[in-house]
């Protein structure tokens, strides 16, 4: 049992013995002492003065003195106001230092018999990823991490977007202009390749649009709309997608493809395929440079259709119901929402049959008691929706559904528009921050010593950790900014500060002289305060971990590397460590050293992020 539940359970039990009332644990917040107060651990007593109505001034001593009694890791206790500041041993924390270092699972918690399911990434087949997929990928892959961490069985997988129109209007520009050109022929990587050409098909249908408007059709158009107070310009604006489903030649053509695609005609099969393969090329290698990988794909090809007996199935059980036009809908009023459409009257399907379909299928597929989907929260309406239904459906797993929803990512100079081409590629994103990191390490390192192929290697070390601890250390929910330069300041809360501190580490390591032997260090009892932080900090990561995995948020671990390697820095600064006046100081120190670079190392892989020896 770790310390802070030891502590909840002995307060538990004493007030009940004391006042005859059984207090909720979950009311008892145990954490570390804040710098500014004496004490290691803080039992905040405000909830449980409320709860028992008690003053205190009476129910904090009598915490505190029950704690010094009863657990001998506890030494004394101060009380200011609602916080009781408890004391630990000198004896506890030596053990506590062994322990953690000698635990190869430490921060990792025992498997809790549930199986949970992450859907990540989840790209379209008409473009290459994107810096918005980069924020999806690693909060998918870290949280992914984090719950395997935190005792769950995980599996990963994703639902790759690989029918609809905007792949044939790829597959139109690419029949149109595209002269036989292949990935290989314009060197070009697969998914940056058939990017081009969804360009090119909105590049095209703009001018198109364009010369339209110039038109007596268009101006009939117009003035058939009624409102002659409305601006010409903004009624075309918004009139871009009926003009592309009723007037455009282009449109036409583009959704002849689509439905020569769903009829299953040869020659348009043929080019999906070939496409989607150049498409799935190029995902998988920047999927190799992100680190990540999938334990399972799901097409939107081959589930498109599997939610539609299930839906049949819902109206026949009166879970659903038919309008006059044979579409079928879900009333959801009942969760202050409106109707839904869930089969068209042709009876096609819509994303959301889809989706009730595959959440079935992965079910079938696992047996998984929790599933995560890690989507853009412009679709938190649609996964209400579906949840709502899977529960209407009596989905076993449909209490243990989340939608973890994250806000968009801009640059500094503002919005990416995927159809206008100004999205930022992924591996051109990744380019740009390696770019970086190998400017700041020219200027600030030596590593003139190692190969070029051993400097390049430790630039993309430092400009991943760069690039991925600046997108995970913002609250998911939160929209953000990406500032490439920004993220590889040796100064700041980057991932480059942190893997400076681990290096410092490794680097005290090699000049050891003593095959790494740590010495006793049993006898030293003058703990210093910058060393009695890094032991707090150590303490309370595996605390760490199942509150990020219980909220699916990589920011509290990665707040917390940096608040270690920030404490780190200035133990170095403020304590010798080879050259400790005395032995035991010495070891002890190495013995920090070792912790915090374990911890560091483990932490910064939870989001997905490598070390390196040097910088």
């Amino acid at each position: 049992m770790l310390l802070f539940d030891k502590i909840r359970t002995e307060i538990v039990n004493a007030l009940h013995r004391r006042y005859g009332k059984t207090v909720d644990p979950d009311l008892i917040t145990v954490s570390p002492t804040r710098r500014e107060f004496t004490g290691d651990m803080t039992v905040v007593i405000f909830p449980l003065v409320k709860e028992l109505r008690i003053k205190p001034a009476e129910l904090g001593p009598f915490i505190g003195e029950h704690l010094v009694k009863r657990m001998p890791e506890v030494e004394s206790f101060n009380q200011i106001q609602g916080f009781v500041n408890l004391s630990l041993t000198i004896p506890f924390w030596h053990s506590f230092l062994e322990r953690m270092l000698s635990d190869n699972r430490y921060g990792a918690w025992p498997k809790n018999g549930e199986k949970l399911m992450i859907e990540f990434s989840s790209p379209n087949t008409n473009k290459p990823l994107h810096l918005g997929h980069i924020r999806n990928i690693l909060l998918g892959w870290s949280c992914s991490k984090i719950v395997e961490a935190a005792g769950f069985s995980v599996v990963r997988v994703q639902v790759v977007n690989d029918r609809g129109i905007a792949i044939c209007k790829s597959m139109l520009a690419w029949q149109q202009f595209g002269n036989d050109e292949t990935p290989d022929s314009a060197k070009m990587k697969g998914d940056h390749f058939v990017g081009k050409f969804y360009v090119l098909f909105e590049t095209k249908f703009a001018e198109e649009y364009r010369q339209w408007q110039e038109t007596e059709e268009a101006e009939t158009v117009w003035k058939k709309s009624g409102d002659q107070n409305d601006k010409r310009v903004t009624f075309f604006k918004e009139y871009k997608n009926t003009y592309f489903n009723e007037y455009s030649a282009l449109g036409r053509k583009a959704k002849e493809l689509l439905q020569k695609w769903e009829s299953g005609d040869r020659n348009t099969l043929e080019l999906w395929e070939r496409m989607n393969t150049w498409v799935y090329d190029g995902f998988e290698q920047t999927y190799q440079r992100l680190g990540v990988q999938f334990d399972k794909l799901y097409f939107e090809s081959e589930t498109w259709k599997l939610g539609k007996q299930e839906i049949l199935d819902g109206v026949k059980k009166g879970k659903f119901y038919e309008k006059e036009d044979r579409s079928v809908w879900v009333d959801l009023s009942h969760i202050d929402m409106d109707e839904k459409i869930l089969l068209r009257s042709d009876g096609t399907s819509v994303y959301m049959t889809q989706d009730i379909g595959t959440a079935m299928l992965r079910y079938r597929d696992y047996g998984i008691d929790r599933m995560v989907y890690v989507v853009a929260d412009e679709q938190n309406y649609h996964f209400k929706v579906l949840f709502e239904i899977l529960n209407l459906l009596d989905e076993p797993y449909s209490d243990g559904l989340h939608h973890l929803a994250y806000g968009m990512v801009d640059l500094p100079d503002g919005k990416m528009k995927s159809r206008e081409g100004t999205v930022v590629d992924a591996d051109d994103l990744m380019d740009e921050v390696i770019a970086e990191a190998k400017k700041v390490a020219l200027e600030k390192s030596d590593i003139s010593d190692l190969t070029d192929a051993g400097q390049e290697e430790i630039y993309r070390t430092i400009g991943m950790a760069a690039l991925k601890f600046f997108i995970l250390k913002v609250n998911p929910q939160k929209r953000m900014i990406f500032d490439p330069g920004a993220s590889v300041d040796m100064q700041g809360q980057t991932g480059p500060y942190i893997q400076n501190a681990y290096v410092r580490i490794r680097s005290i390591e090699r000049k050891l002289d003593d095959n790494n032997s740590l010495g006793t260090y049993s006898k030293y009892t003058d703990i210093q305060e910058c060393e009695k932080v890094l032991l707090n900090q150590l303490f309370i990561y595996p605390e760490v971990v199942r509150k990020a995995a219980a909220d699916y948020d990589p920011s509290h671990v990665a707040g917390y590397c940096y608040d270690l390697a920030k404490s780190y820095h200035r133990f170095y600064h403020d304590v010798p460590i080879l050259g400790a006046d005395v032995e035991e100081a010495k070891a002890f120190r190495l013995g920090l050293n070792r912790g915090v670079a374990k911890i560091l190392a483990h932490g910064m892989d939870l989001l997905g992020i490598e070390m390196p020896e040097r910088m």
